[in-house]
């Protein structure tokens, strides 16, 4: 099919929220969430048991009340968020474009109907996810293609490549940072990605003897840095970093959000925060650059408990940034992305 030649559209896909905060609600998201086998790797069986009889029923009640804490008048912020940013897209472009979660409303297949009922024939699919991971881009793609196959047939799919390196997505976040902070009077800047289990990254490693199998594989070109989560985290602070003309020992990494007792990427956000009154930062300010949107991971883990913990060891002043969500640099620059379609990939 000549895409040229098709009506063109475009769908959002971001990772979801449950429908509200209630207890029936999050069981139900943490359900489908942790049953996607990009998301715990393991046999079916054994997730099976692990998810239904374990997790979910042990962590349901405490994620519901985590959820009650962030929740607004106008409903999930990472639902709130994404809708808001769907909406300025669609005022930029003359394609239309519509929103999809992997996990909860709207689902994939609603986003697909949206495009097909305005006689869309091919779709652009840009997963809302600017660094590569089988837990967030992979299985977005997945249940697109996999819906397409099932309900879609005559349609034809591309996809946005990670963006984690991309200049003017680059150059987007470090503006964004820019209007929220006052580089020149904080002590640390800390950019705190969402982690995942080691053996995810040496999963999507191609060439199987490259991520954590070589030192300093991270910053070693490889091919295995297309889809390797881990470089294109570290590659994402080191030229936000350098947009913002940060100095040396003023900023690092760290991951949040570990599950389980297997080995997760380090060092990790909490213990990171913990520490560092103690290592003379006073003042300290964190950015979440693995989310677009705010969402229970940056509002309530970042914004509530590393913004505790920081103070009750001895911090002064914390500052959490706030994700892209609908800020006008992003909706352009997404709206410029979609209507260049060479940017665009058949495969991923």
């Amino acid at each position: 099919m000549n895409k040229e030649a098709t009506k063109r559209g475009v769908l959002l896909v971001n990772l979801g929220s449950p429908d509200s905060p209630k207890l029936k609600d999050v069981k139900k998201y943490l359900n489908q969430f942790l049953m996607d086998g990009n998301v715990i790797d393991i046999p079916y069986l054994l997730r099976l048991f692990l998810v239904r009889g374990i997790i979910v029923p042990n962590r349901s009640k405490n994620s519901a009340k985590l959820y009650q804490k962030i929740w607004t008048e106008e409903g999930s912020p990472l639902i709130v968020n994404s809708e808001k940013l769907t909406a300025k897209v669609k005022n930029k472009i003359n394609s239309p474009v519509a929103l999809a979660m992997r996990y909860g409303q709207p689902s994939v297949k609603t986003g697909l109907q949206e495009l097909v009922d305005k006689e869309v024939e091919h779709v652009l699919v840009v997963p809302l996810y600017p660094q590569y991971a089988m837990s967030t881009t992979r299985t977005a793609i997945e249940d697109v293609e996999n819906t397409e196959n099932k309900h879609f047939p005559s349609l034809s799919l591309s996809y946005l490549p990670a963006f984690y390196n991309n200049d003017a997505y680059i150059k987007t976040l470090a503006a964004s940072i820019k209007t929220k902070l006052d580089i020149n009077n904080i002590d640390h800047l800390l950019f705190s990605y969402h982690g995942l289990p080691e053996r995810h990254l040496k999963k999507t490693d191609p060439t199987g003897n490259h991520c954590l199998q070589t030192s300093n594989c991270c910053t070693t070109p490889n091919e295995a840095h297309k889809t390797c989560y881990k470089h294109q985290c570290v590659k994402t602070t080191e030229l936000v970093a350098t947009e913002l003309g940060l100095k040396e020992g003023s900023y690092s990494n760290a991951y949040q959000s570990r599950l389980g007792k297997d080995p997760w990427m380090q060092p990790y956000t909490s213990e990171t925060v913990k520490n560092m009154p103690a290592k003379g930062v006073k003042e300290l300010a964190i950015v979440t650059p693995a989310f677009v949107s705010d969402c229970l991971e940056t509002v309530e883990e970042i914004g509530m408990e590393a913004k505790d913990d920081f103070l009750e060891n001895g911090g002064k002043s914390f500052t959490r940034i706030e994700c892209l969500n609908d800020n006008e640099g992003w909706a352009d620059l997404l709206a410029s992305w979609v209507e260049d379609s060479k940017l665009f990939v058949d495969a991923y």
